[in-house]
């Protein structure tokens, strides 16, 4: 079992290479896993007791060693607010859980490897680790930051078809290269003929070459239409920790219209300021924001420019007189709902609210409300809420007095191409993302997250404009290049002139089909693994 440990960490440890933010090491991925399935081939024709839990467990090893070097930095933002032992616990969500249902799809190959040809188990563990990912996205434990598809953020330029098949796409790519490599290396210890090796080899040349080289050519090749809107987007880098204490709302209005104003020239058609830039104890009432004195200031600071627009991250509330909502709190006779929110100001009384769908598991949203109340004190401290914040079902484009669509993407949001993809549906001609990665430090986490917008580019073709309160902001066009980024803790504005589009990708249309496809492709290799059992059973 050593051997398989030490084949396992090796696994883990090009894992962890090929991710970001390490530069154009993404390659790596279309080999990373071959150790590890040499290491449970090992285990599957050894001579040893309750192989099955002995796969389980090397395959957990890799998964949390990989997630935990990559995302350590969850545990940062956590102990930040917490004591250590409360944020190592919580820290196992991300760092653990995925890992246990990594396990599980290796456990489930496993099982098939019992009972059918490698070829097949090897289609049943594809399919049984895209099932993984999706649930990851999907349940109130969703954390899709280490989705494998992700991992080419690094290399962008090798991937620009995830127009047509998201990042599920090269969920599938990584794993039919690491299949093909792992089942020659077995032909040859097996002794197969040569010409068996030499097709499993050019297949895998042909697999990595043709996407690769046409992903080269179309990155290459794409052009932008000219359709240019000029965009402000401000780093106002307030401590995330001071900014409901020791500042007031209306110095921290005034220095981002400062910070928008060193920036900003005549034809400036939006300004994006960060998530919860305009914030109070409180936060504000959205019906009645209109009245408040930082809109009436947000209002005289946009009569300099005639199509002017704010898009702003906002901390609000919204009071019903009974629970109109499954997040409603009961407060003084009466019930609201809390929101972290965007909201587009312009030169009228017109206010457009969204609300963050996508909400963090613990610090925005309780999860399994129901069956872990009693976990309620314990994700209190972060975040600042014993419930869960408000939220809308669907994505809603803010449209400007001019007729531009953009999508106001809160944070988190960003890492769900699928999320991102309905804006576009829904008319918005470019991404507008406002976050606050400050909670995270000066960590890998800043640079994982701004590498991911990179691929919501290319998924839409749409230019991203990024505003984070501490950094990394910039502006990202429609083939994923980074055009313009600022450096980290530095207040900063920045200007560009984007191109709006009104194209409709195959993947907008088409969603995750991958992740539906592996899905289905589970449910029948599950099938299958139960009538081996049934079959078993009867024949015992």
């Amino acid at each position: 079992m050593k051997k398989s440990y030490l084949l396992a960490l090796f696994s883990a440890f090009l894992l962890w290479l090929a991710w970001p933010p390490i530069p154009y090491s993404s390659p790596l991925l279309w080999v990373a896993f071959v150790p590890l399935l040499l290491a449970l081939e090992d285990v599957m024709r050894g001579n040893y007791q309750r192989k099955g839990a002995k796969v389980f467990l090397v395959g957990g090893f890799t998964g949390l060693l990989w997630n935990t070097a990559s995302i350590y930095w969850v545990f940062n933002a956590m102990n930040a607010v917490m004591p250590v032992y409360a944020a190592a616990f919580v820290s196992l969500i991300p760092f653990g859980l995925a890992a246990v249902l990594m396990a599980l799809a290796f456990r489930l190959y496993y099982q098939l490897r019992k009972r059918y040809p490698v070829g097949w188990s090897l289609a049943g563990l594809v399919c049984f680790w895209l099932a993984y990912e999706y649930l990851h996205q999907t349940w109130d434990l969703a954390f899709p930051w280490m989705t494998l598809g992700n991992g080419f953020a690094g290399t962008h330029q090798l991937v620009q078809w995830y127009e047509y098949t998201g990042v599920y796409g090269g969920t599938v790519w990584i794993w039919l290269s690491n299949s093909l490599l792992f089942l020659t290396i077995l032909s040859a210890k097996d002794g197969f003929r040569p010409f068996h090796r030499y097709k499993l080899l050019a297949g895998l040349i042909l697999l990595l070459a043709v996407p690769s080289g046409w992903s080269l050519y179309r990155y290459s090749a794409y052009t932008e239409h000219e359709n240019p809107a000029n965009v402000v987007v401000v780093q106002p880098n307030v401590d995330p920790y001071g900014k409901f204490t020791f500042l007031t709302p209306e110095s921290q209005i005034d220095n981002l219209i400062q910070l928008s104003e060193s920036a900003a020239q005549a034809n400036t058609e939006f300004f994006i300021w960060p998530e919860t830039a305009i914030a109070r104890q409180g936060g504000f009432d959205e019906d009645r924001f209109y009245e408040h004195p930082a809109f009436l200031r947000i209002q005289q600071f946009l009569q300099q420019y005639k199509n002017g627009n704010v898009i702003s991250g906002i901390e609000g509330y919204r009071i019903y007189n009974t629970p109109q909502t499954p997040t409603a709190r009961a407060y003084n006779g009466g019930y609201y709902d809390a929101f972290n929110s965007a909201v587009l100001i312009e030169n009228s009384a017109k206010l457009q609210f969204y609300h963050k769908s996508k909400l963090v598991a613990g610090a925005e949203q309780f999860p399994f409300a129901g069956a872990l109340a009693f976990m309620k004190p314990l994700f209190a401290g972060f975040g600042g809420t014993t419930g869960s914040y408000g939220r809308q079902d669907k994505p809603s484009v803010f449209y400007a007095q001019s007729g531009i669509g953009a999508a106001p993407v809160i944070c988190y949001e960003s890492i769900w191409g699928d999320y991102v993809a309905r804006y576009i549906e829904e008319g918005a001609q470019f991404i507008a993302i406002v976050t606050n990665d400050g909670w995270w430090g000066n960590t890998a986490g800043k640079d994982q997250h701004l590498a991911y917008a990179k691929l919501r580019a290319i998924e839409t073709r749409r230019w991203v404009a990024r505003s984070a309160n501490t950094g990394i902001s910039a502006f990202i066009n429609q083939r994923g290049d980074v055009v313009q980024k600022t450096e980290w803790w530095v207040p900063t504005a920045i200007k560009q002139d984007i191109n709006l589009n009104e194209e409709i990708t195959f993947y907008v249309t088409a969603g995750d089909y991958f992740a539906y496809l592996g899905c289905a492709g589970s449910l029948v290799f599950g099938i299958l693994i139960i009538l081996g059992f049934v079959k078993r059973k009867n024949i015992g």
